[in-house]
């Protein structure tokens, strides 16, 4: 199978139906317009055939990579410390109360 173009995504079978594009945006809370999920199904059918198309490479020799430039990360010195002058921290602070910030309540 070549790989679809954009376009073509309805050209690939269908593995989603018009059912589970509802039963999905249903329980994701999206509403999609009741002709809105046939097209829906064929691009989302078509992005799963593209996917289960990269399956297929062979990746067997390719190391793992987090980037495609080599890039090491700088490295610190892993140290315990008080975690600095409670104080200064919070002088920073725009209302205090004990020795610990006070905020605003945010559940009822």
């Amino acid at each position: 199978m070549a790989n679809p173009s954009p376009g073509s995504f309805g050209k690939a079978l269908m593995a989603i139906d018009a059912d589970t594009v509802r039963k999905v945006a249903n329980l994701a809370r999206i509403a999609v317009e009741e002709q809105r999920l046939a097209p829906m199904a064929e691009e989302l059918s078509g992005i799963i055939a593209w996917v289960e198309e990269l399956a297929e490479v062979e990746t067997s020799g390719v190391e793992p990579m987090t980037s495609v430039v080599a890039v090491a990360l700088p490295m610190r010195e892993d140290v315990v410390t008080d975690g600095g002058d409670a104080a200064a921290i919070l002088a920073n602070a725009p209302r205090t109360r004990d020795g610990f910030f006070v905020a605003p309540k945010v559940v009822e």
